[in-house]
Order: C-alpha cells, then structure tokens, then sequence
C-alpha cells in the first residue's frame, strides 16, 4: 500500500464513520445555547426598561418646558395669564395638548395664581405639573418638575 493508497482508505474510512451519525443538535448543546440566550437576556432587559425609562423623563422634562414657554408667550403678546392649557392651544401657542410620558395621558397639574399682569388682578395658569406619582432615576418626584 502506497502513501496514496493509505489517504483515500483514510477519507473513506471518516466518511463511512460520519454517515451513521444523525444530524441535529444534542441536548447539551440545546441546553448551553439556553442558557447564554438566558444570560443575554437578563442584561439587555433591564437595559432597555432603564433606557424608555430615561426617554420618558426627558421627553416630561421637555413637555414642561415647552409648555411653561407657552404661558410665558401668552403671558407677554396678550397681558394677561391663560387660564388652562386649552386657552393655549385654542390661541395657537401649543398644537395640541401634550401627553404626560409617564401617565400617557393629556392631564396635568394647572397651577393657578395672581395675575400680576392685570390690573383688577385676576387669577391665571401660572405653572404647570405632572400629576404622576413617582421618582425619576435621580430620586425627584415627577409632580416636582
């Protein structure tokens, strides 16, 4: 038997070996892949919560501004306080009433005060809060914004 001979006996002989090995996976095989998917999952979950979580304070955050803009501008072009949020968008300050992220709903806290503005001193919008009851990541409560 030559050196040639020897590889093609060697080739076959795996071949014949290998056919009568069914396909699949084992399920220790099944079984590791689990358990990395488990562990992939555990972080990335937590992540992601934390992440919308961080995207709906920042959207509040912006919504209170924006809105606060808008009886500040209210406040200046007409001489005298909104009284709600409505009285805003119906003047065209505000498109539509922004949602609270964190409730996901259009209702907020209108504070009411003085209107320093006027002469007979009325009362008007002079703040507006989140009436969500909770703390951001930071520990400040939402209506505290």
């Amino acid at each position: 038997m030559n050196i040639r001979n020897l590889s093609k006996w060697t080739v076959v002989g795996q071949h014949r070996r290998s056919s009568n090995r069914q396909g699949g996976f084992s399920l220790l095989e099944l079984m590791i892949a689990m358990f990395i998917m488990i562990i992939l999952l555990s972080v990335a979950i937590p992540t992601y919560q934390r992440s919308v979580q961080q995207a709906r304070e920042t959207v509040l955050k912006e919504n209170l501004w924006q809105m606060r803009r808008a009886i500040d501008q209210f406040s200046a072009d007409k001489g005298k306080l909104p009284k709600t949020i409505d009285e805003l968008v119906e003047a065209k300050y505000l498109r539509e009433k922004p949602l609270d992220p964190i409730l996901e709903k259009p209702e907020w806290d209108e504070v009411q005060g003085e209107d320093t503005n006027t002469p007979d001193g009325g009362s008007g919008l002079k703040d507006i809060r989140s009436i969500a009851e909770g703390e951001d990541s930071e520990g400040i409560a939402y209506n505290k914004y």
